[in-house]
C-alpha cells in the first residue's frame, strides 16, 4: 500500500497546523496518533518539512506523504495501515527545532536538516547509541545537565545496555574527578534517571516499564516534570 491508495481520503484527515506553535507539541502529536485506528490519518502543517516525525508516525503504524504547498509552508499526511508500537517505545525528538522558524523560517529549515544529517545520514559510521553517549558526555562537560538527560532517555530507549551506561559514570568519575563527581553529578537529575534504571533493573522490571518510569519523571529530559520545548 502507497499513497495512491489513500491519497483521496487526505481530505478527511484531522488537521494539525503547527506553524509558529511554541514549545513542544510532538507529545500531544503521538498520543492523538497513537489513538487513531487503521484507516484514519493526520495532516500536519509546518513551516519546513517535518522529518523528526516519519520515523516516529512509522514505529506507530504510519506511512506519510509531504507535499510543499508554498515557500515555509509543508503538508505532511501520516495514514495509519496497520496499529503498532506504543508510546514508550517511541524516541524523543528534538522539540527545540520548531522554536527556529520564530526567529526565522529559513534556519528553521537549516535546523531539521543539520539535525537529519547529524543523527540519519547512512554515512554516519559510529553506532547510534554511542553517538547519544558522546553527545551525553559532551552536554555534561558543557554544564547542560537537561539535554545529558535526553540523551540517557533516547540511548535506554534505543535498547543501549546499562552496563554502557556504568562505564560513562566512571568515565565521569575518573575524568572530572571524585569531588567533583561528588557534588555535582551524583545528586544531578541524570544521575536520578541512571539510578532508576539500575534500581528498577534489579527488581526485575521490563525495559518498557523502565522507560515509562524515566518518561513520568522527567518528561523528555525536563528535570521539572513537565517538557518544556527545549
Amino acid at each position: 500500500m502507497g499513497y495512491a491508495d489513500w491519497k483521496d481520503q487526505v481530505s478527511e484527515f484531522k488537521k494539525m497546523d503547527v506553524r509558529g506553535v511554541a514549545g513542544n507539541f510532538l507529545q500531544g502529536l503521538k498520543q492523538q496518533a497513537a489513538a487513531l485506528p487503521v484507516g484514519s490519518g493526520i495532516e500536519v502543517v509546518q513551516t519546513f518539512e517535518p522529518i523528526p516525525l516519519y520515523e516516529v508516525m512509522d514505529l506507530l503504524g504510519y506511512q506519510h506523504h509531504t507535499e510543499k504547498a508554498a515557500e515555509n509552508e509543508y503538508h505532511a499526511y501520516f495514514y495509519r495501515t496497520e496499529k503498532k508500537g506504543s508510546l514508550e517505545e517511541i524516541p524523543e525528538r528534538p522539540a527545540v527545532i520548531t522554536n527556529y522558524p520564530m526567529i526565522d523560517e529559513k534556519l528553521g529549515t537549516l535546523a531539521v536538516e543539520f539535525w537529519d544529517l547529524t543523527w540519519n545520514s547512512k554515512n554516519r559510521y559510529l553506532d547510534y547509541n554511542v553517538r547519544l553517549l558522546l553527545s551525553l558526555s559532551n552536554a555534561v562537560g558543557a554544564g547542560r545537565k537537561r539535554q545529558a538527560v535526553r540523551e540517557l532517555l533516547k540511548a535506554y530507549a534505543n535498547g543501549l545496555d546499562s552496563r554502557a551506561l556504568d562505564d560513562v559514570f566512571q568515565q565521569f568519575a575518573w575524568n572530572m574527578g571524585i569531588g567533583y563527581f561528588s557534588s555535582e553529578i551524583a545528586p544531578s537529575p541524570l544521575f536520578q534517571a541512571y539510578k532508576i534504571v539500575k534500581q528498577m533493573e534489579k527488581q526485575g522490571k521490563s525495559r518498557a516499564e523502565i522507560n515509562r518510569a524515566l518518561k513520568e519523571k522527567f518528561s523528555g529530559g525536563n528535570p521539572g516534570g513537565k517538557g518544556d520545548g527545549c
